[in-house]
């Protein structure tokens, strides 16, 4: 069970080393396989520092996941704010949306973070104290659902659900490439692009503003 004590925050420089000792030996070892000293040793604190900072080897790991996460979710944040900000025109919301797509189809799904959170979700997720959450959760949909927003307000989309239409956006490029290839890493195989340019071209043969 996960630990009901009160648990530190401390020093961020020292959770910080004990969050990368423990993504790096639960990758290499495993979960069963990683002590909570060899943790310690490897971020160069005492083993009473990991416990009173996360409480149990559990709560570390889900900890490990969520700070994997939100490292994922700060780069779909960005990529948004890079590629799908200050639009005027129509006419550029092709380009925009296909950018933003290859960029998280690269940046995001060939990062070492990615691979990460699915190697642990997928190997460890049975002694994960919370392991009914995904990390990634609604954010990203809620994230592009915003921006799709501020197109219709901009009058450069019409779309009276943005949520559903984030849904719809996501399912139509990253969906179709996971389904036809088994992965959407455009890093990794070049049959992406194509999808995604098709994906964004039929997204905006519904949504573009008649």
């Amino acid at each position: 069970m996960p630990t009901t004590k009160t648990l530190r925050e401390g020093s961020t420089r020292k959770r910080a080393a004990i969050l990368s000792a423990a993504r790096e030996l639960f990758l290499a070892n495993g979960f069963d396989r990683t002590s909570v000293d060899a943790v310690a040793a490897r971020a160069e604190v005492s083993k009473r520092t990991v416990y009173d900072y996360f409480g149990d080897k559990r709560t570390l790991l889900q900890a490990v996941v969520d700070a994997v996460g939100q490292s994922l979710i700060t780069t779909i944040r960005r990529t948004l704010d890079e590629t799908l900000t200050d639009l005027t025109e129509a006419a550029d919301l092709e380009d925009a949306l296909v950018t933003f797509s290859m960029r998280i189809a690269t940046d995001m799904l060939g990062s070492a973070d990615y691979a990460t959170l699915q190697r642990l979700v997928r190997a460890e997720s049975g002694h994960l104290p919370h392991r009914d959450e995904n990390p990634l959760a609604d954010t990203p949909d809620e994230a592009i659902a915003e921006r799709f927003a501020a197109f219709a307000a901009a009058g450069l989309l019409d779309v009276p659900d943005p949520r559903l239409a984030a849904d719809q956006f996501l399912a139509l490029t990253f969906g179709v490439a996971l389904d036809r290839l088994g992965s959407a890493n455009a890093a990794e195989d070049t049959r992406v692009q194509p999808l995604v340019v098709e994906g964004v071209r039929t997204f905006l043969r519904a949504y573009r503003t008649r």
